[in-house]
This record gives structure tokens, sequence and C-alpha cells, in this order.
């Protein structure tokens, strides 16, 4: 009896095979993408010499909660915050500049306009000489208002409310001023004083440690 030839199983090549699929946990996980670097330095304006740029300005401290006294309890001790103080060395004739590119750099890392106060010890800003054109009533208006940067002669110093922020231009001015008006416009900064002048003549108004 004649024996009926094995029936032979189909090959499948691997060229026939479906395409291979990778298991999930074999796969190289993405690099996560770059967190953005800080911001690039502003750009100077235009003739002008390149920004002296100040140390980036100070966080605003949280209000503690004050805890317990136990020697008074009915009498807490209450302690002043001390602002920073900032120097920029600076020429009589460029310390306004200076305070400009400083204004410009609060500006750029979030400060509000209302929150800085300048003074100046020279020459008056333009803006305040414009202002003033105008009649101390509206000048002051302005100031009392305190929604954009206010521009103060260093003789209204002690008229200017406080700011979390005060630029202290010593750009010349009549002998004296200078160490008659920096202490009062340290009291009258918040958070932070940047000061745009000589620095020998600065530290030795409000010390060495400036």
């Amino acid at each position: 009896m004649p024996l009926t030839p094995a029936i032979e199983e189909p090959q499948i090549h691997e060229s026939a095979q479906g395409p291979r699929v990778t298991p999930a946990a074999s796969r190289t996980a993405q690099t996560p993408r770059p967190v953005p670097g800080p911001r690039p330095a502003a750009v100077p304006r235009p003739g002008r010499p390149g920004p002296v740029r100040p140390a980036p300005p100070a966080q605003r401290a949280a209000q503690a909660t004050p805890g317990p006294v136990p020697a008074a309890p009915t009498a807490p001790s209450v302690s002043a915050a001390v602002p920073q103080v900032q120097l920029i060395p600076a020429s009589a004739e460029g310390a306004l500049d200076a305070a400009e590119e400083a204004v410009d750099l609060l500006l750029d890392t979030g400060r509000a306009p209302g929150d800085i106060l300048v003074i100046t010890t020279g020459d008056p800003h333009p803006w305040a000489a414009h202002e003033l054109s105008f009649g101390e009533a509206s000048y002051w208006a302005q100031h009392d208002a305190k929604d954009d940067i206010f521009y103060a002669d260093a003789s209204h110093v002690q008229r200017a409310a406080g700011r979390p922020v005060v630029v202290f231009a010593a750009n010349g001015g009549p002998a004296g001023v200078i160490a008659a008006a920096l202490p009062v416009a340290l009291t009258r900064a918040g958070a932070l004083l940047i000061v745009c002048g000589d620095a020998q003549q600065i530290n030795s108004v409000l010390g060495a440690g400036v």
C-alpha cells in the first residue's frame, strides 16, 4: 500500500513577519525639557554706557507671627526691619544715569513703578523738573497717588513718604547734602536702598559695611 507523503508545514520566513514591537519597558525615557535659564540682560539704551547691574532686589520678607514673650507678654518687643543697602559706584556726573539703569532693572525684575522712589542730590531728574513746572500741588498729588515712580530732590526727602525701594543718586549738589539726606533716605526704604555715587563718600556716611 503506497504511503501518503507527510504534509509539510508552511514555513514563515522572518521577512514575512510583522514589525517588531519593542517592549515599553525597554524604551529609553525621553530627556526632560530644559528649564529656561535667567533672562538676558537688558540691552543698554542708545547713547548710554552699559548698565552697572545691582544685585537682584531683596525678596519681600514674610511677616512673622509674633511668638509669646515670657518676660513681658502684654508688651512684645517690636524691631523695625532693616533694608538691604546696595552701592553702585559712580561719579557725580554718572550717578543719575546709574540710578536710571537701576530703576530699569527693578522694573524688569517685577517691581511695580509705585514701589520706587528716586532721590537726587544735584540737578533734579528731568521728570521732576517738568512736573514741578505745573506747580507743587500737582507734583505732590502724584507722590500721594503712589501709582508711578516718583523723583524728588534731596531737599524734599523729609516730605517724601517711604516706599519699598529707594534709589539715591549722589549727583553733586551743595556741600553736606549727601551726609544730610542719605540717612533719611535709608529710613524711607522699606526693603532696599540703592545708592549711586562715590563709594568712599557713601561709606563715610553709612559705614564701611555698605
